[in-house]
């Protein structure tokens, strides 16, 4: 009893209805187990909110619900009654969903934004503090949700999107010249295109797999944007775009391109791709199926005159190379113009990596190039790859195509790596090898 006091001292609080499900979690997880979750939720959230704080204001609240039955609209109240008295400052709030994506049908998805649209219309106070939504399984074609994000939502900074669309393969244009969003994340959100016409304050974009056959998302007035994250294994409809159309006069510091063991999203860039890669610090591109070469990677690099890490990761995994390819198609190399070694020099460039290293000759003849484009490299770093759960049960770790090449396991393996990879070259670049 002497440390019953002792919650309602707490300046952040993270309340989740995963932590009121079952022990162990059941899967699948049913609506009852939702159910009873919310119903634990909505007891700990009215002792928390209803009985007077004893002292100070709620820095944080992360609440995370699920949207059934009526819980939401009974939690509402007591949120929008702790913010209006000044005891909440900052909510982060997530509206979870159990569904699995494919077993999502549209009017499932109108349904769940239908309550999530009516509870921000009954509880207008939530958007005085709302820096953070996550939002699941959501169509908003019949909500008006750029009023409420952009317009409404004056302090939202962080915007999480999954299986969210605006109806199936419908434009989504975002024109908030007044957000303070700096952080949007999108996964596996079946957008027609995503045009962000204006979002000043935007830091970093995420986008986790599109359907779009050309370009998902195109940039217009975004000063602040710095990470650009593109993940997405092309599946056999999708033509592809180039990339520097996309990037046009961005100020990107970061960017990830990740193709996921299939075949390339990206177009060849013409020969002189736009001011969009010029402020690239870091560039990493994931997901390159083992059997591709990798010069064409070099457009890139000559691209980014001011790149300082280069980090690659080769994909390999036995357990998918023969699985269907009627969705993906056929892995195709890549079919970009291989530019010669110039004169142009990356005098910046400080770091290699290549994840999923094994000394096939298109890593070597591409590390080599690299090598001699950038006189400053100084580490180069080849790691070892650990296979997927599928792939050991398998015990089939070395590439189908060459089976005798596997991470250096030893000095001599090594020493041969280091002697293939300075013929002809001049470089004081250190080589380690991280198994």
């Amino acid at each position: 009893m002497r440390w019953k006091h002792l919650p309602w001292l707490l300046r952040e609080l993270t309340v989740d209805a995963k932590d009121f499900l079952p022990i162990p979690q059941p899967n699948p997880i049913e609506n009852e187990h939702m159910d009873e979750a919310m119903s634990s939720l909505d007891k700990a959230i009215r002792s928390f909110l209803a009985t007077p704080r004893i002292e100070g204001a709620i820095t944080r609240l992360q609440l995370k619900i699920y949207l059934i039955s009526n819980y939401a609209f009974n939690i509402g109240p007591l949120v929008s009654e702790a913010i209006d008295t000044g005891i909440l400052k900052d909510l982060n709030l997530a509206f979870l969903d159990e569904m699995e994506i494919l077993d999502c049908t549209e009017e499932r998805m109108l349904q769940q934004a239908g309550v999530a649209r009516d509870f921000f219309s009954d509880y207008p106070s939530v958007f005085h503090c709302l820096t953070r939504l996550s939002l699941y399984n959501l169509c908003f074609a019949e909500w008006d949700i750029n009023h409420h994000l952009f317009d409404c939502c004056q302090q939202l900074q962080h915007l999480y999107l999954s299986n969210c669309d605006a109806g199936r393969f419908r434009v989504w244009k975002i024109d908030a010249p007044d957000s303070k969003l700096s952080v949007l994340q999108l996964n596996m959100c079946v957008l027609g295109r995503l045009e962000i016409v204006c979002l000043p304050k935007l830091e970093r974009l995420e986008w986790d797999t599109w359907l779009c056959p050309r370009a998902p998302l195109s940039f217009g007035v975004v000063p602040s944007l710095k990470e650009l994250y593109l993940i997405c294994g092309a599946v056999r409809h999708m033509q592809g775009f180039v990339l520097s159309e996309v990037l046009r006069d961005t100020t990107i510091h970061t960017m990830k391109l990740d193709f996921q063991g299939e075949k390339l999203w990206m177009q060849p860039e013409g020969k002189q791709p736009c001011t969009g890669f010029n402020k690239l610090r870091k560039l990493s591109v994931h997901g390159i199926f083992v059997d591709f070469n990798l010069l064409w990677m070099r457009v890139l690099l000559e691209a980014a005159p001011f790149l300082e890490m280069f980090d690659i990761e080769i994909w390999e995994h036995p357990c998918l190379i023969n699985d269907s390819r009627q969705s993906f198609g056929e892995r195709t190399n890549p079919l970009w113009k291989v530019p010669e070694i110039t004169s142009r020099k990356n005098s910046f460039m400080k770091v290699l990596q290549i994840i999923g290293f094994k000394p096939l000759k298109q890593q070597i003849e591409f590390i080599r190039a690299v090598m001699q484009q950038a006189p400053n490299l100084a580490t180069i770093v080849l790691k070892y790859d650990d296979p997927c759960e599928d792939c050991e049960k398998m015990g089939i770790f070395p590439p189908r195509s060459s089976s005798e090449c596997v991470f250096p396991k030893n000095k001599d393996e090594r020493d041969m790596v280091d002697k293939l990879l300075m013929v002809g070259v001049s470089s004081c670049a250190q080589i380690i090898f991280d198994n």
